[in-house]
């Protein structure tokens, strides 16, 4: 029977394992190091809200407030805080114009509205509150209101 295995075999096994092994640790070495970058990014802005009231009712000296539902929307792309509604001024037809917030005595609280509105560029995020439009009696000649459309100029904080 022929020996398989003879001395250079072994020999030249043993050399072939040791160097497979030193390889094998090669591949696994590696060097740590630190590192370092910078990038950039931009911030977006407020969008206005839009308001946009619905009057419900007749005014009259002294008479009985309109009711005023507000539709609060948000059509910016980021999240926004709308605090209240106020009546910045109104604004009469044409054929009305002496008819003011001051002749007139119109007035409505602020309204609260103390909600965050989400960001939802495509639909709006959106609520509706309520105040009440009035219009004093000042005691004074209001005819130049008489028939008067008027439109409410509103503001939000």
């Amino acid at each position: 029977m022929k020996k398989h295995l003879s001395k250079k075999r072994v020999v030249l096994a043993a050399i072939v394992a040791v160097a497979l092994a030193i390889a094998s640790g090669v591949a696994y070495a590696y060097f740590t190091a630190t590192g370092a970058g910078t990038g950039s990014a931009t911030v977006g802005s407020a969008t206005n809200i839009v308001l946009t009231p619905t009057i419900t009712g007749t005014l009259y000296p002294g008479g009985t407030p309109a009711s005023v539902s507000i539709l609060v929307k948000n059509n910016g792309a980021g999240a926004q805080h709308v605090g209240t509604v106020s009546l910045a001024s109104i604004a009469p037809d044409a054929g009305h114009s002496g008819c003011t917030t001051a002749v007139g005595g119109f007035s409505m609280a602020a309204v609260a509205v103390n909600q965050t509105l989400t960001a939802s560029p495509s639909a709006g995020d959106h609520t509706t509150v309520t105040g009440s439009l009035v219009m004093a009696d000042t005691a004074a000649n209001q005819n130049v209101c008489q028939g008067a459309t008027l439109t409410l100029n509103l503001t939000s904080n």
